[in-house]
């Protein structure tokens, strides 16, 4: 038996490739009668009054797929959609083409009333494709370049919740919390940003302040703020790094370009950022002086997970720390910039003013009574040329920076800084990455000249003192860094640094990573030697080494060994020869996501360390545990976060993230036991549902559907109302659903006029779904065995329904075998019927 699709192609082929699909008498040129000419009776039969999958367009803008069924009249009548993903139509438009095709429409040219400004519709066979044209076909030419916002606005509350938690045996744990809140009511935005943290170490203090407290307005291509935030430069595409003091909280302004300041993006940054550890220890990631993230890192030269960090062009304090002790603090530059290649729209810019305070603070190093200001723009010279400058004014103190974003080639990016403040010193920075056939080069420069010998604070009675600490001198870093593939199982990677100021000296490593089989299990080897500069780490004598590791899938499914030996500089300076074991693991549908333990062996003695990732439904979180073979101290970390979400009178707590600025609250009702449903965001991403209340995210201003289905391969005889749900929020906003899964049994029945011929071409419904009758009159649909009532309609007219007894009726399998139905008028619901009495 053919499918609806092939048949739909074989249709269109035949059709193509006919020359006797001459006008037959009484049709026009394009009618269904005159397309269907040349084909065989048997196909014929199968394109009237049967299931057809079709494309439909929209004033030449799709609208998505969908199954039609034609008539011999020239009437087209729409099933239902069944993708929508790549249409650029507005849900809402899309919902009311929908009702009007779903009752029926002829084809061709529309005569009187013309409903939503149609002007013709046409069905090409060839094509599959139902084309409407109205009065708006040409204004309609050009693609927006807008998401439009919500006719009504929308309401909805989401908080974000974030602990951080780190410290060591004998020492006060230092921390975190963060929550971060954003709101939506009507069209504008509102966000709430609240810190509490204590460094650890010798400071006990607990300081906590609020950092944003704002209403925003989304406009076509800008935005307005006005509240109590941190001035910034929200709004450039390429953020331009400055000198000395960053701005603190102030209440003002902001007013910009807004095409970056809603995209989350979770990618890595552009630029790795490296550390380099002398044994196995810990990195501690601050911004603003608040810690955002902490993780543990071996021995080694190793890149640090940007991912979980946020978007954007910034600054951020990276600390080492080993058995407990600082051992490295570097300012690097988290680089995850958006892309900009729209020559229509050559700028972007920034301005903020407002007057410097605090709010619900007790950090006595913000400053307060301020005023400040201050503007950025990026201008697109080129598509591959962003040029950018900003000037602002922090605490009374000038600053200015220039910034070149330039892709030489489709491979080869260079971005350049050169910044000067007041008063303090001038810096630059210039970072560029080439790609070519088997790896890439990255270069990085960065040096700054610091002059503090003329800064003065001056004190809220405009007294002027100097500090205690100036410096005069200059810092530099410069570092070139190559991986190369050598075949598809490997590669070899090199960086080469040199860096003046804290650290003095040269520093070489070179790696040689294989993939190939040990033991008969998949396995990754790894060859490192390294040539560092001295640090007071390793007695302030060169850290030179060498370490082999490997990596092999081992056990059960998910399980993972690693060994690794090598050779390194000791704390005192002497040879320290060590070797670790690390046994990982993976679990599904478990609380716990992976587990991992490592031992360590070297000249001081035997260290351990575990980490962990878990979550439930409302929490997300990991953490890790390291004893130093060193003394023996105790070192660990915890990273915490869980979402609160409220809209349409319903609340949640889920362990999901905010996501793409909005969320859902969906409530599953269902008879069965343990299942576990998927519900996809056509605009991308995917999220698990379970019996109970759920959080989804979803994007925020793009008008999409939401689509839920079981989830794995073998999904259970039940279905889903609704099985899809539109959807279109601001940022912030919060909607509910409510979805049934039933139990269902699949029924197979033909269904016959009264004198018994075969009806096709008609539509059963049911509360669960719907189908239509084929050629012969067969059908084949879902039924939920608690509702087992069926309806016949033809051109949207009732013709008789029927309600079934299951348990009279004959089972293969998971069919129910309801035989033929007898479609009369005088059949009514309330007459329970078997398949012997239907026949």
């Amino acid at each position: 038996m053919f499918s609806k699709t092939s048949i739909a192609g074989v249709l269109a082929l035949m059709v193509s490739a006919s020359t006797l699909a001459a006008t037959a008498p009484g049709t026009t040129p394009g009618s269904l009668l005159s397309q269907s000419k040349g084909l065989p009776k048997d196909f014929e039969e199968h394109f009237f009054d049967v299931p057809l999958a079709v494309r439909v367009e929209l004033d030449q803008q799709s609208l998505g797929e969908a199954m039609i069924v034609l008539g011999r009249d020239d009437r087209i009548t729409l099933l239902e959609f069944t993708d929508t993903g790549d249409s650029t139509v507005s849900a809402a438009e899309r919902g009311r083409w929908e009702q009007l095709l779903q009752q029926g429409m002829p084809l061709g040219n529309c005569e009187r009333s013309c409903p939503a400004q149609l002007l013709a519709v046409h069905y090409n066979l060839q094509e599959s494709l139902v084309s409407i044209l109205t009065e708006n076909v040409e204004r309609s030419a050009q693609l927006k370049r807008y998401y439009d916002q919500p006719e009504s606005g929308s309401l909805g509350l989401i908080i974000n919740n974030q602990l951080n938690l780190n410290g060591g045996q004998d020492e006060n744990v230092g921390g975190r919390y963060g929550l971060e809140a954003s709101a939506s009511l009507g069209n504008w935005t509102q966000a709430l940003n609240l810190q509490v943290s204590r460094f650890g170490g010798d400071d006990t203090s607990l300081r906590h302040a609020v950092h944003e407290l704002y209403t925003q307005r989304e406009m076509e291509g800008r935005f307005l703020r006005l509240g109590y935030f941190i001035p910034g430069s929200n709004g450039l595409t390429r953020q331009i790094r400055s000198f000395g003091a960053n701005p603190d909280t102030a209440v003002g302004m902001m007013f910009g370009s807004s095409d970056s300041l809603l995209i989350n993006n979770p990618k890595p940054s552009v630029y790795p950022i490296y550390v380099t550890a002398s044994r196995q220890a810990s990195v501690e990631i601050y911004r603003n002086g608040l810690l955002i993230n902490s993780q543990p890192v071996a021995a080694g030269l190793q890149s640090i997970d940007t991912r979980p960090l946020p978007g954007g062009i910034y600054e951020v304090e990276v600390r080492l720390v080993e058995d407990g002790v600082v051992t490295a603090t570097t300012q690097e530059l988290v680089y995850k910039p958006n892309n900009w290649r729209n020559a229509d729209e050559r700028w972007r810019y920034s301005t903020f003013v407002g007057r410097e305070t605090k709010l619900l603070s007790n950090w006595e190093e913000q400053s307060t009574g301020f005023t400040t200001y201050g503007a950025g723009i990026n201008y697109l010279a080129h598509p591959r040329v962003i040029l950018g400058l900003s000037t602002r004014q922090v605490r009374e103190k000038l600053q200015a920076g220039t910034s070149i974003d330039w892709s030489l080639a489709n491979s080869t990016s260079l971005y350049a800084n050169v910044y000067q403040t007041q008063d303090h010193g001038t810096g630059m920075d210039v970072q560029g990455m080439h790609s070519y056939g088997h790896g890439s080069v990255v270069v990085s420069h960065n040096r700054s000249w610091l002059d503090t010998r003329r800064t003065y604070e001056t004190l809220p009675d405009g007294t002027r003192l100097r500090p205690t600490r100036v410096f005069n001198g200059r810092t530099s870093n410069s570092s070139v860094s190559v991986n190369h593939r050598l075949s598809n199982k490997s590669s070899i990677s090199s960086r080469l640094a040199y860096s003046e100021g804290n650290v003095e000296g040269l520093g070489l490593d070179l790696g040689w990573n294989q993939r190939g089989k040990f033991l008969n299990s998949d396995a990754n080897w790894r060859l490192s030697v390294f040539d560092r500069p001295a640090t007071a780490s390793t007695g302030d004598k060169r850290n030179r080494g060498v370490d082999l590791s490997v990596s092999v899938a081992l056990g059960a499914p998910g399980e993972q060994w690693s060994a690794s030996l090598g050779s390194r500089t000791a704390r005192d300076g002497s040879r320290d020869n060590n070797g670790s074991l690390t046994y990982q693991r993976t679990l599904d549908n478990h609380v716990l996501q992976s587990v991992s333990a490592t031992a360590i062996t070297d000249t001081y003695g035997i260290g351990l360390s575990g980490r962990g990732s878990f979550a439930t439904d409302a929490l997300d979180g990991d953490g890790f545990v390291q004893r130093s073979s060193f003394n023996g101290n105790l070192t660990g970390g915890l990273n915490l976060s869980s979402t609160v979400a409220v809209g349409g009178s319903k609340m949640v707590m889920s362990s999901q993230p905010q996501g793409q600025g909005a969320g859902m609250i969906v409530d599953v009702e269902t008879d069965l036991d343990d299942i576990h449903l998927r519900a996809d965001d056509l605009t991308g991403g995917s999220s698990t549902l379970r019996p109970g209340r759920n959080f989804v995210p979803i994007t925020a201003y793009k008008s999409s559907t939401l689509t839920f289905d079981f989830d794995g391969n073998h999904p259970p005889a039940a279905s889903i109302q609704p099985a899809r749900s539109s959807y279109h929020l601001n940022k912030g906003g919060v909607d509910y659903r409510q979805i049934r899964v039933m139990k269902t049994v699949t029924v197979l029945g033909r269904l016959l006029d009264a004198q018994g011929k075969p009806l096709k071409g008609h539509h059963v419904i049911n509360h669960a779904s719907r189908g239509v009758t084929e050629v012969d009159g067969f059908f084949s649909m879902e039924m939920t065995a608690n509702s087992p009532t069926l309806e016949v309609r033809y051109a949207n007219q009732l013709l008789c329904q029927f309600r079934l007894d299951p348990s009279q009726a004959r089972r293969e399998s998971d069919v129910l075998m309801i035989g033929d139905l007898r479609c009369t008028p005088d059949t009514l619901a309330e007459l329970a019927l078997s398949p012997a009495t239907a026949g």
